[in-house]
């Protein structure tokens, strides 16, 4: 059994309790064979993670999510392992493990997460292609989450740059969400690099994606917000990126636009103002 697979598979057991159970226990085989009761006497789990722990020891349905990692050339990376990357290693609540299928190489070179709005402007939307585009053509890869809008437009730009593009995902390496997303979704499959720290099979649930938002800002040097409302998931990454003291940029927008409500809030906080490339090439 790999027991990695497995201890992504437990529910209610977030990133923090596992690093715990680590901790206290050491690998994920030995949690697996640990009595319980002595992990019940460990301080910062959960009862209801607990439960789930018994339960999910399931040998026939590990034996399936194997067989399906393996055949779908589907990479598990844990947290000590080599491929992981280092950075996001050291943020306060690390995934514990990544699901990944693409170029694996990509998750150790200089990157620029962008993001924004998924209801994104004209004006948001091409910004973010170009900026991505351009930053792609530098071999900067380009970080984003999959999602309509300026996620989209940065995942875009850098394939029509013929360049390096990673798409962290909410919900399981297997499912594209949104489906609209699923031509992208395949070429970054083919020429880039898709991840996940939820096991295959998980799917889109809301809360899944400010968790999401943390690994984005985690893998990049840098995090550009293109368009956001004043409370988005865009603004929830910029204030990843800050805890895990990586630069915020922000696009400014059209101080009559709800989209831009957002970016502009944050470069009065003191987030660096893009107006060309060069704003994000200086600092890499």
């Amino acid at each position: 059994m790999n027991y990695w697979i497995w201890f992504s598979t437990i529910k209610c057991l977030g990133p923090i309790q596992k690093k715990i159970l680590l901790e206290k226990i050491g690998t994920p085989e030995k949690i697996y064979k640990t009595n319980i009761c002595d992990i019940e006497k460990i301080n910062g789990i959960r009862k209801d993670a607990i439960i789930n722990i018994e339960k999910s020891k399931n040998k026939e349905l590990m034996r399936k999510y194997e067989e399906y990692i393996y055949n779908h050339e589907i990479e598990v990376i844990p947290i000590d392992d080599v491929n992981y990357p280092a950075a996001l290693r050291e943020i306060y609540d690390p995934p514990i493990t990544l699901f990944a299928k693409g170029n694996i190489a990509f998750l150790g070179e200089k990157s620029i997460g962008i993001v924004g709005s998924r209801d994104a402007t004209s004006y948001g939307f091409n910004t973010a292609k170009e900026l991505s585009y351009s930053l792609a053509q530098n071999n900067i890869v380009i970080v984003s989450g999959l999602a309509r809008g300026i996620d989209k437009a940065a995942h875009i730009g850098a394939l029509n740059a013929r360049g390096k593009t990673i798409a962290v995902l909410g919900c399981g390496i297997d499912i594209c969400y949104p489906n609209e997303n699923m031509v992208i979704y395949k070429e970054i499959l083919r020429r880039g690099l898709i991840i996940s720290e939820y096991i295959v099979g998980t799917k889109p649930e809301a809360g899944n994606f400010p968790a999401r938002n943390r690994i984005i800002s985690g893998l990049s040097n840098g995090v550009v917000i293109v368009e956001a409302k004043a409370k988005s998931g865009a603004i929830i990454t910029a204030d990843f990126a800050l805890e895990q003291g990586r630069t915020v940029y922000a696009i400014p927008g059209n101080i009559n636009s709800i989209q831009s409500e957002g970016t502009n809030d944050l470069i009065k906080q003191g987030a660096k103002a893009v107006t060309s490339i060069n704003d994000v090439l200086e600092d890499l």
